[in-house]
């Protein structure tokens, strides 16, 4: 079991949120307790850099979906960068990859 940590910091794009270890049903709530500290202004973009995140079951995805609308609530973006192949798998089963913007890296997703 790899602990979830979640470090925040800003791009010229927005705020990203470095999620590392399993977002799953024991800490899915760790997401939603962060998303509520970030500040998202209009216009600009939140990135979750999932290049860390070791696992995602459907309660991770329910907390992503959580940011997406945390994102559309302040009338700003969601990208996910550098999302593991089990989950874009996953997303893609559920139709889901037709509704986050998926990037290869941090970098490409904070370019404005």
């Amino acid at each position: 079991m790899s602990p979830l940590e979640i470090a925040v910091r800003e791009a010229a794009s927005g705020p990203v949120l470095e999620i590392t270890g399993e977002l799953d049903y024991t800490s899915a709530g760790e997401l939603r307790t962060a998303l509520a500290t970030v500040t998202v202004r209009p216009g600009l973009r939140l990135v979750l850099d999932l290049a860390g995140m070791t696992y995602c079951d459907s309660s991770g995805i329910t907390a992503l979906l959580a940011a997406r609308n945390h994102a559309l609530a302040a009338r700003a973006d969601i990208a996910l960068a550098a999302v593991p192949a089990d989950t874009v798998r996953v997303l893609g089963m559920v139709g889901l990859d037709q509704v986050f913007p998926l990037h290869p890296d941090t970098a490409t997703a904070t370019d404005p």
